[in-house]
């Protein structure tokens, strides 16, 4: 078919037509146009989004500024010039001189004071802006590749802006308040006076706060005339100072200042031949301060002050619930079982800690002998609680349903590749719940942790106190993670009182010398956090242990008592923890260097030790069945008979790691008094 021809234009419509090049001339012109519209109107809509953005930054900047503290006129604050610390009915426990120790410029100290905390804290302070960028991607990225914190990143202005201000939470919102603290500071105080408030403020350990405070306390000197030696310890001690401090563990500070000197020679700010001459000469520390039979206690009061107030002047009175004579019984009852066992099994130290049901602290023993070692093992040591954390795994169980009559087999189990197995290295058979616990039996702890899950016991572990860090895998059944003593027995403090959540404390009222109250404690609202079922069921297994199971020498002739024992694997480290109706405690025996004790279990030396403690505490005061015995109807025969038979050798079951996974170490622990009946 063919194509249809288009008619030929006539020539006075070719020339009404514009030229071919005039028509492509319009065209352009109105894409161009066209084109010129869009860009418009994106950039439009990004001046709208930057808009948007600066205002919402602006909001989230206002909201961050305005919850930040005042942080002017930070160096006109004055010291707290003395101290007085009150046992619950008002006798003194210690008066302490300096609590902050006066002011002292940057520049009234030796260069090298301030070089020392230079070198080890922040290398870049001379220069950077309050925060070093970089030092926090390096730090981000380390902690990236490890997987878990392995660097801080913080500047020496931003350890001053927290220790000024802030809590130690982490949390975004006080990361972000630190840095803008520390650009707050750098921009409104010279590098030589954020020096003067960061030495006059930081915390030194043994209650010592600012340079002043630690030259007078640790080396018996003024600032101003520290040796570079002694410089170089007090630098050092900041990054742990319960731990660093001379007083505490001299080694440990000796081998810290010698990191310190290094990195002032690696920064140029001293010689070798200097670095050298320091590390070989040894300052002399002053251990006269102090009450000796309540040091650790005056110790750990004296860090939880500036918590509590704050711009306090001249003297002032803390009222606490520490009781002077039952402090002097758990000092003897300590002193007494460690000279006559301590050097035969290889047991060198110990902690305890009393408290009331309802938290109240009543005695601490940080260890052995406050004039030795200040270190406070009781409130900051760090000890795998063995069978002692199975508590928080039978109360998971009964929580979801088991019971203590239960039967469960205690034999060969295999949880991928860790095979668990009892202090006998035998397997006892079918067993119920509540003899399994009385006798600790590792097999079944294993079997019965799988069934419940680990997470769950961890957080039952966090609602009754266990701050410090938890792994949850199946060798936490074994109390593989370890705690501090005061956690651990501020957690079975919530047994000891029916089941009422329970923070331990001692600081009831702080005033001036005029009688003016600066704080006053205020009682939680009672809130219960173990069902009365629970906590019915808790009591009876803890009470069959101290009756016929590995905690028999911690029971009390006429009194109810209750507790758990706890050992860790080679013998490292030993408990007994328990309660009776009028006090709980906590005893750990073990070593300062972890090294093994020869055979020694929570229910023997740490048995007698609360036997011995609470023995004397209880004295005078009249028989209280427990609390949640009213809801038990009855115990099985042979558990609860005071003439029973053992079912089992009278030793704790210390928890066997053959093939086990080997959990991290976390950060936590708390004695569980234990009531023991004579070694």
């Amino acid at each position: 078919m063919a194509r249809p021809q288009r008619p030929t234009p006539s020539a006075a419509e070719r020339q009404k037509r514009p030229p071919l090049g005039q028509v492509a001339g319009q065209r352009g012109r109105t894409q161009g146009a066209a084109a010129v519209r869009r860009r418009g109107r994106g950039r439009l809509i990004i001046v709208i989004l930057l808009a948007w953005v600066l205002i919402l930054g602006a909001l989230a900047w206002l909201r961050w500024i305005e919850t930040l503290p005042d942080a002017t006129h930070l160096l006109a604050k004055g010291p707290a010039r003395e101290i007085s610390i009150l046992d619950r009915s008002g006798r003194l426990i210690a008066r302490r001189g300096l609590h902050h120790g006066r002011i002292v410029p940057v520049e009234a100290l030796p260069p090298y004071v301030a070089n020392a905390f230079i070198a080890i804290e922040d290398r870049s302070f001379r220069y950077n802006i309050g925060i070093d960028p970089i030092g926090i991607v390096r730090a981000a990225f380390e902690d990236l590749v490890h997987g878990h914190v392995v660097q801080g990143g913080s500047t020496l202005t931003q350890q001053l802006a927290k220790n000024l201000f802030l809590t130690p939470r982490r949390t975004l919102d006080r990361k972000i308040q630190e840095a803008l603290l520390a650009l707050y500071l750098d921009a409104h105080y010279s590098k030589n006076q954020i020096l003067t408030l960061y030495l006059n403020r930081v915390y030194f350990g043994a209650g010592a706060y600012g340079i002043e405070a630690a030259a007078e306390r640790f080396f018996g000197t003024p600032a101003a005339k520290l040796s570079l030696t002694e410089a170089a310890m007090l630098a050092g001690s900041v990054k742990a100072p319960g731990y660093y401090n001379p007083l505490s563990n001299i080694d440990a500070s000796t081998a810290r200042a010698k990191v310190v000197l290094a990195a002032m020679v690696d920064c140029g700010f001293i010689t070798a031949a200097q670095a050298r001459q320091a590390a070989a000469t040894p300052p002399h520390i002053i251990r006269n301060a102090g009450t000796p039979d309540s040091g650790y206690f005056t110790d750990w009061i004296m860090a939880q002050i500036p918590h509590l107030v704050a711009d306090v002047h001249g003297t002032i009175i803390v009222h606490t619930t520490f009781d002077l004579t039952l402090q002097a019984k758990a000092e003897q009852s300590v002193n007494q079982i460690l000279t006559k066992y301590g050097a035969r099994d290889r047991a060198h130290e110990a902690a305890l800690v009393a408290l009331r049901p309802n938290g109240a602290i009543v005695a601490m023993v940080g260890g052995r002998s406050y004039d030795t070692s200040p270190y406070n093992r009781a409130t900051d040591a760090l000890r795998q609680p063995g069978s002692a954390f199975k508590a928080f795994l039978y109360l998971t169980a009964f929580e979801q349903g088991h019971t203590p009559d239960e039967v469960m087999v205690d034999g060969p189990v295999d949880i991928d590749g860790w095979k668990p197995v009892d202090y006998e290295r035998r397997f006892a058979g079918p067993m119920p719940l509540i003899e399994a616990f009385a006798q600790s039996s590792n097999v079944i702890a294993a079997k019965l942790m799988m069934a419940v899950r680990p997470v769950a016991v961890v957080r039952t572990a966090r609602l009754l106190g266990i701050h410090t860090p938890l792994d949850p895998v199946p060798s936490l059944a074994l109390g593989t993670s370890p705690v501090t003593a005061l956690e651990l027995t501020g957690a079975y403090a919530t047994f000891a009182n029916g089941g009422m959540k329970t923070v331990p404390y001692a600081i009831t009222e702080i005033s001036n010398a005029d009688g003016r109250v600066l704080y006053r404690r205020r009682a939680p609202p009672a809130r219960r956090i173990i069902p009365q079922s629970a906590e019915a069921q808790m009591t009876e297994i803890m009470q069959a242990t101290v009756l016929s199971g590995t905690g028999r020498d911690a029971g009390l002739v006429g009194r109810e008592t209750a507790g758990k024992t706890g050992t860790t694997q080679d013998y490292h480290d030993a408990w007994f923890v328990g309660f009776t109706a009028d006090y709980v405690c906590g005893v750990w025996v073990g070593n300062d260097n972890n090294a093994p004790m020869r055979r020694v279990v929570g229910g023997t030396l740490p048995a007698s030790i609360f036997h011995g403690f609470m023995s004397a505490a209880e004295q005078g005061l009249p028989p209280r069945p427990l609390p949640g015995m009213n809801l038990i109807t009855a115990l099985p025969a042979p558990l609860v008979s005071p003439q029973a038979q053992p079912l089992a050798a009278p030793s704790d079951t210390a928890p066997s790691t053959a093939s086990a996974p080997a959990p991290g170490m976390s950060v936590e622990s708390i004695i569980n008094s234990i009531l023991g009946r004579g070694h």
